[in-house]
């Protein structure tokens, strides 16, 4: 499939678009993304109804389930975008953004979350400009709905508060390439945000099971219960359900859902595959946390009850690929150890992934680990896979500016890597190790970048995770002589100093 990258031109016009919104008095960035995501979902809807209309002309049958009726066909995008400035905008404060709070039904994901919808652009200027600058951009063509709202969400300044940070798109697609979701998979992100875990794991199954996605059964399963996500914020939730749609999944499970305060009592065990970046910049009260995460480990510290919550979530046989602070990993507390404990006792701890700290920035400096694990609940955890990510295509600090040109980025890079270009990405190499774990990496010494720990060297440090902990120092070897030896030597100097002084003053006459 052919890519577009939002570079250049089309950039510029998004930052112009952005400064607009800006100066048209919409500040908070989420507010911006999610305007112009409604603009984006009627400009899909709208292309929706028309493939419909397509093929009702070619069966020569009604159309089938349409979104626009008669009395509605004003407020399709190709009709509302065609009028004079004042009347656009009456068009859709009016009538499309009344119509859209209802769309659906009562039983649509998208209706549920759109009740809310508000349409805030101050003025009719302000919306042309939104206007032009979505019909300019392919948005039908290869991923440039997914890489158009990358960009936007890259241009969120205020993420980071409370423990709220995006998640590395190229990080995501590498937990997605480890977890290769199947067919059969229910997956769960418990803090979904905008979706970026469950979108990447969508286009990993449409790009691997392309041709099986096109029996009935799989096509229902994928668009109405492969994908679930959580959050508590309204705003979230409404851009999540968009962008799912925007990206081709009809029916997404997206709900309003606080994951540690509620109890999970009609969630557990229903998920085969977590993806998950949780926030974990803070504390709850016991009185505030769910009881059952509470009967697992308990503790006040998020970053915990979040892994009590994905054990509680997952199917025994599901598997998970989970951020976590480096805490989590050496923490002393007994809910710490505890915790880590249970994976390696109680299930199948498979891997360790140290993240450089920089790749959070310009969001968190915090230093940060991909934890892979599977809920057995009979053990098996023989050895633990570590692996030191030293470099992940991007500058470590706050500009994180790109190392290689983007067709050698990511965990899949469009071509092949030398030495050098691996010394600042390694993401592809961490795949290619990850897939021989159980072979050739068994034999790797713990002065390699990856390397294997048995089971019982883990539980002879108290179940301390931290790669540093195992990890094998190359000393360079340094001869030792004897003093006599470094004796002679100097006086052997000596002499060849006082011989030298000796000439110079002859010559100096």
């Amino acid at each position: 499939m052919l890519r577009i990258v939002i570079t250049g031109e089309l950039r510029s016009k998004i930052d112009r678009l952005w400064d607009a919104f800006w100066s048209g008095g919409i500040s908070n960035p989420l507010e911006v993304i999610e305007q112009i995501t409604y603009l984006m979902f009627l400009k899909r809807l709208d292309g929706i109804q028309t493939t419909k209309e397509h093929k009702a002309t070619r069966t020569e049958k009604p159309v089938e389930n349409p979104i626009y009726t008669t009395g509605t066909d004003a407020l399709r995008w190709s009709r509302f975008t065609e009028r004079q400035p004042e009347q656009m905008y009456e068009v859709v404060a009016n009538g499309v953004f009344p119509w859209l709070r209802q769309l659906g039904g009562d039983e649509s994901t998208y209706s549920h979350h759109m009740k809310d919808a508000r349409f805030t652009i101050p003025t009719p200027n302000l919306l042309v400009k939104a206007v032009d600058m979505l019909d300019e951009l392919p948005l039908d063509h290869g991923d440039v709905k997914g890489d158009l709202y990358e960009y936007m969400l890259s241009k969120i300044a205020t993420a980071g508060q409370n423990g709220q940070f995006r998640t590395p798109r190229h990080i995501i697609q590498l937990m997605v390439e480890m977890m290769n979701p199947g067919l059969s998979d229910e997956i769960c992100d418990p803090a979904c945000g905008t979706a970026g875990f469950l979108v990447a794991a969508a286009e990993y199954v449409q790009r691997e099971h392309s041709e099986a996605l096109l029996e009935r059964t799989q096509q229902r399963h994928f668009n109405n219960s492969m994908f679930h996500g959580f959050d508590f914020d309204s705003t979230m939730l409404r851009i999540t359900s968009m962008n799912m749609l925007l990206h081709e999944i009809e029916q997404p499970d997206i709900r309003y859902r606080d994951s540690l305060a509620q109890n999970v009592a009609d969630e557990i065990e229903r998920y085969s595959l977590i993806l998950a970046n949780p926030p974990f910049a803070g504390s709850l009260d016991y009185e505030t946390t769910a009881k059952d995460l509470l009967e697992v480990v308990r503790t006040k510290k998020t970053e915990l009850l979040f892994l009590a919550l994905f054990l509680r979530l997952l199917k025994p046989g599901g598997r998970a690929a989970v951020i976590v602070p480096d805490g989590v990993l050496f923490g002393s507390t007994t809910a710490h150890v505890g915790l880590r404990k249970i994976l390696v006792e109680d299930h199948k701890l498979d891997a360790v992934i140290k993240l450089p700290s920089g790749v959070f920035r310009p969001y968190a400096g915090v230093s940060t680990a991909i934890l892979l694990f599977t809920k057995t609940n009979a053990g098996g955890t023989d050895d633990v896979w570590f692996y030191e990510v030293a470099a992940d295509g991007y500058s470590l600090d706050d500009k994180r500016a790109p190392l290689l040109t983007e067709e050698k980025q990511g965990p899949r890079p469009a071509i092949a890597l030398d030495n050098a270009d691996h010394d600042k990405n390694n993401l592809p190499d961490v795949l290619a190790r990850w897939s021989r774990r159980g072979g050739s990496e068994r034999g790797r010494p713990r002065t390699a970048q990856s390397f294997t720990v048995p089971k019982t060297d883990i539980v002879a440090t108290g179940y301390d995770l931290s790669l540093n902990r195992y990890k094998e120092v190359v000393h360079e070897e340094v001869e030792h002589r004897s003093p006599l030896d470094i004796i002679a030597d100097l006086e052997s100097l000596e002499s060849e100093i006082q011989s030298g002084l000796s000439k110079l003053k002859a010559a100096l006459g």
